[in-house]
């Protein structure tokens, strides 16, 4: 997105959107109102900051992963690895933690001095995502990362295929892994993922890794599976370069045992397709490219149809999340791009989510079964956020829903699971972030010590707290977003400028 965006104040533009568009006006809500959440501030593990990452660091038990600071210097600071660290270059150890039933506890990470990250848990309690290794990558420089999971207080390196990096990115409930890994063959294109030699996609079970091949191209990347054990990601297509983007083109697959990798190429002309989450439908949803490989849609994919979501007027989106009856969330540009908000998409509408006050762009992130949204909401010129839900019709700031007087300004939830649980990271008073757990005060949670189970009226909610402004990379955004969710995104992402 556009790094100095204003906001289209006419209610003239929102008229000349297509009539699938089901737009929201913030001024004029009907009054609603909301449960209190308990703020749990998850800490650190002896360090500044703490985290957690997109993907799914809370399932529907209640316990939260993510990644913190640990007392230890980094020896290799201010080197770090960009896949790995969500902090950039930290002069601290990071490792993952788990927090269950009041406890924080930290996992560790592969032996050595060595820092670690998550990248998804299953309900069964599979931690899954990266940790260093001890050795320096001399193909890259960086400290090199390998795959690993934690499971009942044991980790296990899911190794590579040969190369010097790999992570796990994904995980189902009954402990199948997938995510991508190296091998030893020189990749021309590496650039774009800067490993050097080929990246291909895995999936580990029973302790072995199966490479899932490409769709006839040197890279391919998993993103998401299934319970059902179907595999999406993306993957090169050929060795030939586009000449507009420079790479390869790449589609999205589905890898199914015993039928290999099936296409999904794009249905919007282009030669680009990102894919971020699929739900146990087999329904895929991400973004993708026009012919002009400048106009990126976002889309569902859902037996074997490849369906345009829209956008708001703009030529930019993305579906970012599904859940299992279909509903979308994601963002999407408004006319000329100068803004983008996030959205549902569900039955065929688009909604747009608006913003909370005072903010023009928001984004968002995660979608439950009962239709509840978590994302940001933001300035367009990237110097506050806050993070939001939308319920019924309604977006709110969730800054407001906690008691008054927090130490954390919520700025990026990122999930939310299907018991109205909240998962994300804020500022704490000094900029430096802290992940944190939202608890509803309501008849699913009785008895839940310091909450408030009065209700509040959309129309008596205080205003936002004053927003974190800081320079530092926990509380810059939304370029900590972006290159947060782009994290583990596929390769040619890195080659297309975002809009």
């Amino acid at each position: 997105m556009k790094s100095k965006i204003v906001m289209l104040a006419s209610v003239v533009a929102l008229l000349t959107l297509p009539s699938q568009f089901a737009a929201q006006d913030n001024r004029n809500r009907i009054s609603q109102k909301h449960h209190h959440y308990k703020l749990v501030d998850l800490g650190t593990l002896g360090g500044a900051q703490s985290t957690v990452t997109v993907g799914r660091p809370l399932n529907n038990q209640g316990t939260v992963v993510g990644c913190a600071d640990t007392s230890t210097s980094d020896p290799n600071y201010p080197n770090f690895n960009p896949f790995l660290s969500p902090f950039g270059a930290d002069p601290f150890i990071f490792h993952t933690f788990e927090f269950e039933k009041g406890i924080v506890t930290g996992v560790g990470a592969l032996p050595g001095v060595n820092s670690s990250c998550e990248s998804f848990l299953t309900d069964g309690g599979l931690i899954v995502g990266g940790s260093e290794n001890g050795l320096i990558d001399p193909l890259t420089g960086w400290p090199a990362m390998e795959a690993v999971a934690w499971h009942d207080g044991q980790v296990t390196n899911l190794g590579t295929f040969g190369g010097n990096e790999s992570f796990a990115i994904w995980a189902n409930n009954h402990s199948q892994i997938v995510g991508a890994a190296a091998n030893t063959i020189a990749d021309p294109f590496s650039v774009f993922f800067g490993w050097g030699t080929q990246t291909r996609a895995f999936l580990w079970e029973n302790g072995s890794k199966e490479d899932l091949g490409t769709l006839g191209g040197p890279d391919a990347l998993a993103i998401t599976i299934s319970d059902r054990g179907h595999v999406f990601g993306a993957s090169y297509t050929s060795y030939t370069p586009n000449p507009i983007t420079g790479i390869p083109p790449y589609d999205g697959f589905l890898w199914k045992r015993g039928k290999g990798m099936m296409d999904i190429p794009n249905g919007f002309g282009g030669t680009q397709v990102n894919p971020y989450f699929a739900n146990n439908r087999d329904q895929m949803v991400g973004n993708a490219s026009f012919a002009d490989e400048a106009t990126f849609h976002p889309f569902l994919w859902s037996d074997g149809n490849f369906i345009d979501l829209g956008t708001f007027g703009g030529t930019q989106g993305e579906g970012a999340w599904i859940n299992e009856a279909g509903a979308i969330t994601g963002q999407a540009g408004t006319p000329g791009n100068s803004a983008v908000h996030g959205f549902l998409w569900r039955k065929g509408v688009l909604t747009d989510l608006g913003t909370v006050d005072g903010d023009a762009c928001s984004g968002g992130l995660s979608i439950n079964s009962a239709n509840q949204i978590v994302g940001v909401s933001f300035a367009c010129d990237q110097s506050v956020a806050h993070g939001f839900l939308w319920e019924e019709g309604q977006i709110v700031d969730l800054n407001t829903l906690v008691p008054t007087g927090s130490d954390i300004q919520l700025q990026l939830p990122y999930d939310i699971n299907d018991e109205g649980e909240i998962a994300g990271f804020g500022a704490s008073a000094n900029g430096d972030s802290h992940a944190f757990l939202l608890i509803p005060c309501d008849n699913d949670h009785p008895g839940i010590e310091g909450c408030d189970y009065s209700m509040v009226e959309a129309n008596k909610l205080a205003s936002p707290p004053s927003p974190v402004t800081s320079g530092g990379a926990s509380s810059t955004l939304p370029q900590y977003l972006m290159r947060r969710m782009n994290r583990y995104r596929f390769p040619g992402l890195a080659a297309r400028p975002r809009n």
